[in-house]
């Protein structure tokens, strides 16, 4: 199988899709810290160009994929942000379009949870359906798929000629029932028991212990207050050996291999980690494509 990945970032469904076996022949991102640091890990072609462009769907043509997947930024879906929809909603569109023009037989979305909620996603499916795909969408747990974070994540999966629902059983099949804590990824690699993660807010605690899920790796990172004021729910006070992660431990939290280099300024690094879809994730959902295509034959 060969895949395109667009808005790809800097790299994560990539290197997951690639794990799963599937060759991964070019990528697509207009951010270049990302981009940068995308072509500093694969050997295939990474084009920096905004998917926009009207040449784009040609470009993608010649590739000839089996496969596009991507996530394009998701900050006006995101929590984190202000929810209201603008310009960075209408790029799910453009994935649609890009993928009727395409016609892959495959397609994989992949973008944050609440994504549900906004009025692009049925018309992103719409478009997909009269295109003849069959589509199967799920909300996943990351820490049930191999990654040692509470990361919940949408998922969508189109297949040429499918029906409906037809990927549902098998994305269900393979979760683990127990979410994956931070010691059952890394052991003792962190060398400490509980350290600090900068929440979205006050109201949220900032403190874990690596004998659960990490929280969701944001694309900020930043060291303990030093007016920090416990949280009723911290896993430690501060006192207690507490520390905040380094740039390269968030990326083992996101699932990417120590052998994975992320070079650039450290704020557009933080980004890009923050951003990318973790590769156990991408994996885990690639696995499934491959299995089913390999049952068809």
């Amino acid at each position: 199988m060969r895949a395109v990945d667009v808005f790809a970032g800097c790299g994560g469904m990539s290197l997951g899709f690639e794990q799963a076996g599937v060759e991964v022949v070019a990528a697509f991102d207009n951010w270049k810290p990302a981009v940068d640091i995308y072509r500093s890990n694969f050997d295939h072609p990474m084009y920096e160009k905004d998917l926009c462009d009207e040449d784009t769907i040609d470009v993608i043509k010649g590739l000839k994929p089996d496969v596009i997947m991507g996530g394009p930024p998701c900050q006006d879906y995101s929590i984190a942000g202000k929810r209201e929809v603008g310009a960075r909603a209408n790029l799910t569109i453009r994935f649609a379009e890009i993928v009727c023009g395409v016609k892959p037989e495959w397609v994989v979305f992949e973008n944050v949870y609440n994504i549900e909620r906004f009025g692009t996603l049925p018309v992103m499916k719409t478009m997909l359906s009269d295109a003849g795909y069959g589509l199967t969408a799920r909300v996943l747990d990351a820490s049930r798929c191999g990654v040692p974070q509470a990361r919940k994540r949408f998922i969508l999966i189109g297949h040429l000629g499918s029906k409906d629902g037809f990927l549902d059983e098998a994305l269900e099949a393979g979760l683990s029932e127990k979410q994956m804590t931070v010691r059952d990824y890394l052991g003792d690699k962190l060398g400490t028991q509980y350290y600090y993660m900068h929440p979205r807010s006050y109201a949220r605690r900032g403190v874990f212990s690596i004998d659960e899920p990490s929280a969701t790796i944001r694309g900020i990172n930043r060291p303990i207050p030093e007016n920090y004021k416990r949280h009723h729910a911290d896993a430690a006070a501060i006192e207690d050996g507490v520390r905040a992660l380094t740039t390269k431990e968030r990326s083992y939290l996101q699932s990417f291999p120590e052998t994975f280099k992320f070079e650039g300024a450290k704020t557009s690094v933080e980004l890009a980690i923050g951003n990318a879809v973790p590769p156990a994730l991408a994996k885990y959902v690639a696995t499934r494509l491959v299995e089913y295509e390999s049952d068809k034959e």
